[in-house]
């Protein structure tokens, strides 16, 4: 196997941690080593349902018995439609019409371009931080990492602003009004000096930071965001990609923060692995992108649609949205105590299913990647997968399947805290900096 794996491109086949595995069920991996792995990465954040659930499984065998390529348009065909329709069921009221594609950066795109249409202005605001894709548009506004948009030169039509923060908030000043004032300050100075507000045709943000570092933002500062946005004739765009189909323990970031966006790109999640997305908006939006100013040929497969119906199906009817929160908020207890036994955890970063476990230099408290790699490498050999994120990769990523249990999460976050022993010990922490 590795032998072959020279014949793909290093960007696509050296990420962390290049497991080589033979098959994949519910909560875990099983390696090419005969090792079993429990998966706390679930494909990053896409089998919410568990790997290879057995009513997606079969939906995907029936559809392949049906169709196995669409393009919509050219023909129509049931599951696309269906779909739609459930798909109106969990998402924010209004958001009811869409245009299907392949992938998150497919959905942004889309986004990008029906705000562009319907508005006639010509600029996009993004959020320092933020990733939202590595095509050329969706690049233009991602800025989690200086490396993907090296020598690529993507359009200067965009502006960035600082992502939510409540550092320097002073005390007794409550943090969600103080981040709210921050945005409309950065805002404003944005206007005054750089654009005005009647040229720019939307801003999009990720309602919880995702590779840039799983930073939670408060509801207070995404709802000054609609405010001003709605003040200015901007429509707002939630890239969901990540944060949707119960990761944050409801059906999207949108009704957990009570913020609905004009436009949402959503993907990931949405049919258990196979490749789907959607730039989801109003009717009376989708209404003014006429015939030909989109297209696709893959986009709303038949099968991946059957997926995504099942997906949503299983969601439903294992309560999985709901196990989300439950599994979540029991993680996120057992990591503070854990936070207290360890000079090197830092932050813990959670809403949901959606957690990221900062690593510091036990003394000077900075960002520390290469802990992060050691501690993840020190979990996989006792089996247990986990990704990361931030911006100089300090932070561990904890996103398992929505199916995953209180007995998954005690062992996996067992396997962690030994990894972290491990790595505190090697780098002999300083005993006034040791916890007890």
């Amino acid at each position: 196997m590795n032998e072959l794996s020279d014949l793909l491109a290093p960007t696509m086949a050296k990420d962390h941690p290049n497991l080589p595995v033979v098959k994949e069920e519910g909560c875990y991996y099983y390696g090419l080593d005969g090792k079993t792995y429990l998966d706390f990465t679930s494909g990053i954040a896409t089998a919410n349902t568990g790997h290879r659930h057995p009513k997606v499984v079969e939906a995907i065998k029936k559809g392949a018995d049906e169709l196995m390529h669409g393009p919509s348009g050219v023909i129509m065909y049931e599951s696309i439609l269906k779909l739609a329709k459930e798909l109106t069921t969990v998402l924010p009221q209004g958001l009811d019409c869409f245009f299907f594609a392949n992938s998150g950066t497919e959905a942004i795109e889309g986004a990008i371009k029906l705000a562009k249409h319907v508005t006639r202005r010509p600029y996009v605001v993004s959020f320092t931080g933020c990733f939202h894709g590595r095509s050329l548009g969706a690049l233009s506004v991602t800025t989690s990492k200086a490396k993907y948009r090296k020598f690529l030169q993507p359009n200067g039509l965009t502006y960035q602003v600082p992502y939510a923060s409540v550092e320097g908030c002073p005390e007794g000043t409550d943090s969600g009004e103080y981040a709210a004032s921050k945005l409309e300050k950065d805002l404003n100075t944005l206007f005054k000096h750089q654009v005005t507000p009647e040229e720019v045709a939307c801003m999009i943000v990720e309602p919880v930071l995702g590779e840039g570092g799983y930073i939670v933002p408060p509801a207070e500062w995404l709802k000054k965001m609609r405010e001003i946005c709605s003040e200015h004739g901007i429509l707002l765009i939630f890239d969901e990609v990540q944060t949707g189909f119960g990761r944050t323990g409801e059906w999207f970031a949108a009704q957990t923060f009570g913020v609905t966006p004009d436009i949402m790109a959503v993907a990931k999640g949405i049919a258990s692995g196979l490749p789907l997305s959607a730039t989801v908006a109003s009717k009376e939006l989708m209404k003014q992108w006429p015939l030909g100013s989109h297209g696709t040929t893959f986009g709303g497969n038949p099968i991946a649609c059957a997926a995504g119906l099942a997906t949503l199906e299983v969601l439903k009817e294992e309560k999985l949205v709901e196990n989300a929160k439950a599994m979540g908020s029991y993680a996120t207890t057992r990591l503070l105590e854990m936070k207290e036994r360890y000079a090197s955890v830092g932050s813990i970063r959670s809403i949901g299913l959606m957690i990221g476990i900062e690593i510091v230099d036990p003394v000077t408290g900075d960002p520390n990647g290469e802990g992060v790699i050691n501690i993840l490498n020190k979990s996989l050999e006792k089996g247990v997968l986990f990704y990361l994120c931030g911006n100089e990769g300090e932070v561990i990523r904890m996103i398992p399947p929505l199916t995953v249990n209180k007995e998954q999460i005690d062992e996996g976050l067992s396997l962690l805290e030994a990894s972290i022993a491990e790595y505190e010990a090697e780098i002999q922490v300083p005993c006034k900096l040791q916890k007890v």
